[in-house]
């Protein structure tokens, strides 16, 4: 069994940049070391833990088992030593940072141009890269950099870091609440629907779109409806609300807009909107980030900025 009591700890911060670039010549670039000498620290603590820690995976490395585990608490050891003795930080004027963000459209018309505003304002130097998530869970992304921050609707992700601190299991990932998104149903103009408040016997009788970035034809107003005993026919499946909105204003299918994507959008102001015909609690949208990032005073700003959007946008 390995002991503390003889471990150098030097090796630790070697192990969290490998982890990290998953790579040994790259960890040593970071490190200003020769690779030989990465190699050899890594070789010592794998000595001292009595485990592999690293598989060669063709030209790279993977962690095994115990490397993940025990760098979940190394990486946030380190990150919090390193932010009580030397503490980071963000000068958003001169900044050259390129933050990449992931959400969906309808997030991204409501918080992108008070972020905008913001961006030039405060921080013109700064990029900022936005792509579309496609899934309900964008832990993947994070965990391999492809984005610092995901903003969305993450039921079952932010239901799994709340069981995991309950049980006292490390949490790589923490969250903050944005805004709360109200839903109402969006047809085109002329619809046999729209000269009166919508039933929910039309409601359900009719046929529907559903925006889903999996693709599953089933989504929170079909599990409301399930409550209740019923269940509406959903047609056609997309992945964007704007192209929700073009599809359904050119036929008779219903979909489900947010309500301020609606109001503010043009493609939105060309269709007929009615509340919906049952009960619906509003969508909780968060941000998701890496918690230990390599520049936490930046995502901080970012974070705050993004809070400032919302309100912006109100």
């Amino acid at each position: 069994m390995a002991s503390f009591k003889h471990l150098d700890l030097n090796l630790l911060r070697v192990f969290d940049v490998v982890m990290q670039e998953r790579s040994l010549t790259k960890a040593a670039e970071r490190l200003h070391l020769t690779q030989p000498s990465v190699s050899n620290a890594i070789r010592r603590l794998k000595d001292s833990l009595k485990d592999e820690l690293f598989v060669r995976v063709g030209q790279g490395i993977e962690p095994t088992a115990r490397a993940i585990e025990l760098w979940n608490t190394v990486h946030q050891a380190l990150q919090d030593l390193y932010q009580t003795i030397e503490p980071e930080r963000f000068d958003a004027a001169h900044s050259e940072q390129t933050f990449h963000l992931g959400m969906i459209d309808a997030t991204a018309s409501r918080l992108l141009p008070p972020l905008a505003q913001i961006q030039a304002s405060e921080a013109p130097h700064i990029r900022l890269h936005v792509s579309s998530l496609l899934s309900r869970d964008p832990r993947l992304l994070l965990d391999e950099g492809e984005i610092d921050v995901a903003v969305g609707y993450f039921p079952a992700v932010l239901a799994d870091l709340t069981a995991r601190a309950q049980s006292d299991a490390t949490v790589q990932y923490e969250s903050r609440l944005l805004y709360q998104r109200e839903y109402v149903c969006a047809m085109r103009d002329g619809h046999p629907l729209a000269e009166q408040e919508i039933s929910l016997e039309d409601f359900c009788a009719a046929r529907h779109l559903l925006v889903s970035l999996s693709g599953r034809p089933y989504g929170f107003i079909d599990e409301a409806l399930s409550g209740l005993g019923l269940s509406r026919h959903v047609a056609m499946t997309v992945n964007q609300y704007y192209t929700a909105a073009r599809i359904v204003a050119q036929t008779d299918l219903l979909t489900a807009l947010p309500r301020k994507f609606a109001a503010t959008t043009d493609v939105g102001k060309s269709l007929e909107i009615r509340e919906l015909p049952l009960p619906v609690a509003p969508v909780s949208v968060h941000v998701l980030w890496l918690r230990g990032s390599r520049q936490p005073a930046a995502i901080a700003w970012l974070i705050e900025a993004l809070q400032r959007s919302v309100q912006a946008s109100i």
